[in-house]
């Protein structure tokens, strides 16, 4: 355990300034205190309890965890659920067969009775926040003057004390405390997980990922990225596993849904659970973050992705079974690519770095902030800089050693007791493997690190062993492992655990992942050999930070709980003579049509209604259909899924994604630039009614005209 001077600060004091009413990701339960009538004034109508209220109902109690990293929202009295199809996307395709391709054709139950359960899918709704920055930040004082082993026993018994009091003899809920801005303040968070969800509908890909990684990150949009599932609990309403017996969830809270639309400049907020961003790097971490994380990732997912790409296309099965980790890699690569562009282009790391001159400054005018603050910068610069190379080093192995499927499966049977409890184990896992394509992949993965990384210290052993006995031919070496492997299937490892006298430890992909694990130690030792140094200075500078801050609002980096943001509607001019609209249509779907190219074919149901102007009462004023439109709410990853509000807290849209020329958002936000891309919920409901047939979904929902 790290142990370090905590600072115990005013609660004003423990969050990130925000420049504009735009910037932020705030906590709920300082809404009152900080944010409220700042946003009455933007024109919200409500009040801050009518957004987080631990005694009655309010809006948090709607919104959700969906997923493993998504948000989600509750739309009717019955439980139901809009998210994004991308959040939706795993499960989805985990339902998925060439018989029933649900990714491809798109699904609607038609009644409560066709939803399927989606295993291994849970949403987790937020109870409350609970203030317990003084107990956690005595705890760990006290515990300064322990040996380290006592100092983590000390501090984890009073984390469980405080979990345990919060969730009290209540079985159904969860506590955990988190810390924020550094561990200058501690909350408990109280949830809720429910693990009965049913897949309810989605349309087709060709809509839900409409663009494709052609148009991610992009403005203009016309992705109806949405889908739709449904929460089932047991007869007294509580979080049960499945059951045919489950009835619908019956929500604290529901949303209200809009069609009046929106206008350049009317008021929007977002609640949902944005995962991470780093708002306070320093100019060399900015560098390291481009140079040892970026670029690494950029190469090594370029080169798995191309291999995939072309399986997928050729086989609609391998389609299926990659679809998932497909877009996810894809998404992790673009996101990384923009973000490189953009520093380069805003000059994120100069901007950084003056920002640490005029914090520098700050301190030499005090020599007690000397005392405290001073050369913490440089402590921290100099720990990046000294770590940046294997720290590279280490994110390619990660990126592609790490990243040979077969390893799951060989150090899975480590821990498996049986080849039954093995079975159960990799279930998931070989559903959705190749062992061809895996092979192939891991031919070009192999090759990918020996090319990038030339430092002798940081070859692993692998290389060694390629070379002695495969005359440095990676091809032989990787055609070894695969053609002799009993972990290339479900069926011939089981067979293979079966038999007493089966060492897993004598396979070929077992002996890849040992001579994997002996280079991802000491390489990962070396990253972190100043890490206590970096804390500490870390910790110094984001206190004086807040210090010279003064008593200005503040919000905390994201770290994947329940915040809230505030903007407003409207377009952005990215470039000279370039100006966007805040809003897209259904005529721009058409326009962007190309049967050849499959991330723009346009369905033909799609294309009839379009010809029709078919639009009921989901067109605009003007008898357009919008489709997707722009907010300068300050979000995410994690905020995939978010429900995106009116003033009088409806529903407008869900927010996907944001926008190529703000890629930099995580770590310095931009607020000529920055913009959340939304669907219109209008576009949402046009779907599910005329497109997919299934508009009496629309008769549970509050839905207001």
């Amino acid at each position: 355990m790290k142990r370090f001077k905590l600072l115990a600060l005013a609660l004003m004091l423990i969050l990130p300034v925000s420049a504009s009413a735009d910037e932020g990701m705030w906590l709920l339960p300082l809404l009152e205190k900080m944010n409220i009538k700042t946003m009455q004034k933007n024109g919200c109508k409500l009040t801050a309890k009518q957004i987080y209220d631990i005694n009655h109902s309010s809006l948090k109690d709607a919104i959700m965890i969906f997923g493993g990293g998504c948000t989600a929202e509750v739309v009717s009295g019955q439980g139901l659920v809009f998210t994004n199809h991308h959040c939706g996307y795993g499960s989805i395709q985990k339902l998925s067969s060439t018989e029933h391709d649900y990714l491809r054709d798109g699904f609607w139950a038609m009644n409560q009775s066709e939803e399927l359960p989606a295993p291994g899918l849970s949403v987790t709704f937020i109870d409350r926040f609970i203030d317990v920055t003084d107990i956690m930040l005595d705890a760990e004082k006290k515990a300064e003057g322990m040996s380290d082993r006592e100092a983590e026993s000390f501090v984890k018994n009073v984390r469980d004390s405080l979990t345990k009091a919060a969730v009290g003899d209540d079985k159904h809920l969860n506590a955990r405390v988190v810390s924020f801005y550094e561990g200058n303040a501690y909350y408990v968070v109280v949830s809720k997980t429910f693990k009965d969800i049913r897949f309810v509908g989605a349309p087709p890909s060709s809509i839900g990922k409409f663009g494709g990684e052609t148009d991610n990150w992009e403005w203009p949009r016309h992705t109806g990225d949405f889908s739709v599932f449904r929460i089932y609990a047991d007869k007294d309403n509580n979080p049960a596993e499945y059951s045919p017996d489950n009835v619908p969830y019956t929500p604290k809270k529901f949303l209200s849904i809009s069609l009046k639309g929106y206008k350049p400049g009317d008021f929007s907020m977002i609640i949902g659970f944005p995962g991470s961003t780093n708002r306070y790097l320093t100019s060399q971490e900015v560098i390291d973050r481009r140079d040892a994380q970026n670029e690494p990732r950029i190469i090594a997912r370029t080169a798995k992705e191309n291999v995939w790409r072309a399986a997928m296309r050729a086989d609609q099965k391998t389609n299926i079974q990659y679809a998932s980790k497909f877009a996810s890699s894809s998404n992790y690569r673009k996101n990384s690519i923009g973000m490189n562009e953009t520093f380069a282009k805003l000059n994120t790391a100069e901007r950084r770095a003056e920002e640490e001159r005029m914090f520098n400054e700050w301190v030499a005018q005090d020599p007690a902030r000397q005392a405290e603050y001073g050369g913490c910068v440089e402590t921290i610069n100099k720990a990046v800089e000294k770590r940046s190379k294997p720290y590279a080093a280490l994110v390619y192995l990660m990126e592609t050693l790490n990243n040979v499927e077969i390893l799951s499966p060989a150090s899975r049977s480590a821990r498996a007791k049986s080849s039954e409890e093995f079975i159960k184990m990799t279930e998931n896992f070989y559903k959705d493997y190749s062992p061809e394509l895996d092979r192939k992949t891991s031919k070009v993965l192999l090759k990918t690190f020996k090319e990038q990384v030339t430092e002798p210290s940081y070859i692993p052993q692998v290389y060694k062993t390629i070379e002695e006995k495969f005359g440095g031919d990676i091809d032989k070496y990787v055609d070894n492992i695969f053609d002799n492997s009993v972990f290339t299937s479900q069926e011939k490892a089981a067979k293979a655990l079966e038999n007493k006298e089966f060492d897993p430890r004598t396979d070929p992909a077992f002996q890849y992942l040992m001579e994997f694990s002996t280079s991802y130690r000491p390489m990962m030792e070396e990253v972190n050999k100043d890490s206590e140094e970096f804390v500490k200075a870390k910790k110094a500078y984001m206190k004086g930070l807040m210090e010279m801050n003064g008593n200005n609002p503040m919000y905390p980096d994201a770290n994947f709980t329940m915040r809230l943001t505030y903007g407003k509607v409207g377009g952005y001019a990215p470039k000279d003579a370039v100006e966007y609209k805040y809003y897209t249509t259904l005529e721009g779907v058409m326009q962007k049509e190309n049967p050849d190219d499959p991330e723009f074919v346009v369905p033909a149901k799609l294309k009839e209604l379009y010809l029709a102007k078919d639009y009921g009462q989901y067109a605009m004023p003007n008898g357009e259909m919008p489709c997707c439109f722009l907010t300068n709410n300050d979000i995410t990853g994690g905020n995939s899924g978010s429900d995106v509000l009116n003033a009088k807290g409806e529903l407008i849209g869900l927010a996907f994604d944001g926008n190529w020329e703000a890629m930099s958002g995580d770590i310095i936000f931009e607020p000529n630039l920055q913009r959340c891309i939304n669907v219109d919920i209008r576009y949402v409901l046009f779907i599910i009614d005329k497109f997919g047939g299934a508009g009496y979904l629309l008769n549970e929902m509050d839905i207001k005209k």
